[in-house]
């Protein structure tokens, strides 16, 4: 049983975004006749083609990655494009009173790493619309402003992250109005892109160093014999010693027993707006090429894109079904004439969804199997995983390669598997009590 509508995990139709619709993708073969790998990848998105370029281009190990669905067909191919931080949940602080203040310390160095890591691999050749040269969180009330001003002074003391403080006034004066903006803290360095562009760039760089990619190959059987590992897929199969398992918020209970129950898959909707006039963006005092979100638990996130349109994205239900699909496109189109009043009635020419991926502890997931060597895996993004899936893949090559028969040395935030989370409907029916009692105290 799934935690989500067929409808969210059907392979054989992308989501109709934006991103779909303006760049090119050349299509994968799917996996035809029986062979063998050094290290087999499991998931075709950043983590997954991150994993092989790194294990072929710098370590000259062979790998194969298996997409189940089309190349860009989940959420590396639907996100909102930021590069930033944080792919954890679990605030700085609780991270702090957890695991200490030099591994949390460790922890965030990685992700400043993995948004260096972006921009370098962008550096190579792949054309993905980079814009911005920060990221914002904005204070959805004035009475959130002062906590937000003393997490960033927190962050700075604390961690070393270049992050600082604008008031209300002069966020106004250079990023935008609206109704729900009281100040922002931003985070230097950080952007936005084209995740899709992005995504068929590192494709591309996979090719070019050795590695295979099959699309529409999704893992139907895992066996284990003396010699390793053998996986089935719908054409073939394929046999190898070392597995990574990328899968995320996609990953199906079944496909091996350590990760069954370990995600809660959570939904995220997006609509994109006709391109719109100069006249529109000054009348909400539109101003930045940079990526926003708000403070909201269920938070809004957006950015204007290079062509003019305007992305606005938030929680996207909890059954994935269409009829429910519609409904939060209706939702947050009222939305964003809600925050952005002079757009009440601009027109949406985009809309889709996709899930992101939630652990029981909050932060991402990254190591192997303590009974199965051969098994490695990274997931648990939480909605902003670009730059963290991106560093988690070359992380986890270097582990396989490097770190045979010893711990792999990873900031203890990210260190083994996160908590059983319970039977699918369990998930979903705790992701509505969560999202009821959100509501409850931040009504939309």
């Amino acid at each position: 049983m799934a935690v989500y509508h067929p409808d969210a995990y059907r392979t054989d139709r992308k989501a109709p975004s934006y991103w779909e619709a303006t760049a090119v993708v050349p299509p994968a073969p799917r996996l035809a006749a029986d062979q063998a790998a050094d290290v087999v990848v499991i998931g075709g998105g950043y983590t997954g083609l991150s994993a092989a370029l790194h294990l072929a281009r710098d370590h000259h190990v062979s790998a194969v990655v298996l997409e189940a669905g089309p190349i860009g067909w989940g959420a590396s191919g639907r996100n909102g494009g930021f590069v930033s931080l944080s792919s954890a949940k679990l605030s700085a602080e609780a991270m702090i009173a957890r695991h200490g203040e030099a591994e949390t310390r460790r922890f965030y160095a990685a992700e400043m790493e993995g948004i260096d890591l972006v921009r370098a691999l962008l550096a190579e050749g792949i054309d993905a619309d980079p814009q911005g040269d920060a990221t914002y969180e904005v204070a959805h009330r004035a009475s959130v402003a002062p906590a937000l001003r003393a997490s960033v002074d927190f962050h700075v003391r604390k961690l070393g992250l270049p992050a600082f403080f604008m008031d209300r006034h002069a966020f106004t004066k250079m990023g935008h109005g609206g109704t729900e903006q009281f100040g922002a803290a931003g985070l230097r360095g950080a952007f936005g892109i084209h995740p899709l562009k992005y995504l068929a760039g590192l494709r591309a760089l996979v090719a070019r160093h050795g590695a295979k990619v099959h699309a529409d190959s999704p893992v139907i059987a895992w066996t284990r014999d003396s010699g390793g590992y053998i996986l089935t897929t719908p054409g073939a199969t394929i046999r190898t010693r070392t597995v990574v398992v990328a899968t995320n918020g996609y990953t199906p209970d079944t496909i091996h027993r350590a990760f069954a129950n370990r995600t809660l898959p959570a939904i995220s909707s997006i609509i994109v707006t006709r391109p719109l006039t100069e006249a529109e963006l000054a009348a909400v005092g539109w101003r930045t090429a940079c990526p926003v979100s708000n403070t909201r638990n269920l938070l809004f996130y957006y950015r204007l894109l290079p062509d003019g349109r305007f992305l606005f994205g938030g929680r996207g239900g909890t059954s994935g079904s269409p009829a429910e699909q519609a409904r939060v496109t209706a939702w947050l189109t009222r939305r964003l004439g809600e925050v952005f009043p002079p757009w009440k009635d601009v027109e949406i020419d985009h809309a889709w969804n996709g899930l992101v991926c939630l652990t029981g502890r909050l932060t991402p997931a990254l190591g192997r199997l303590d009974d199965e060597p051969g098994v490695h895996y990274a997931f648990g993004w939480h909605g902003n995983g670009v730059a963290a899936a991106t560093w988690a893949g070359r992380r986890i090559a270097r582990a396989i390669v490097e770190e045979k028969g010893r711990p792999i040395d990873l900031p203890a935030p990210l260190r083994g598997l996160p908590p059983h989370l319970g039977h699918p409907l369990i998930r979903r029916v705790g992701l509505k009590a969560v999202y009821a009692w959100y509501g409850l105290r931040e009504p939309q």
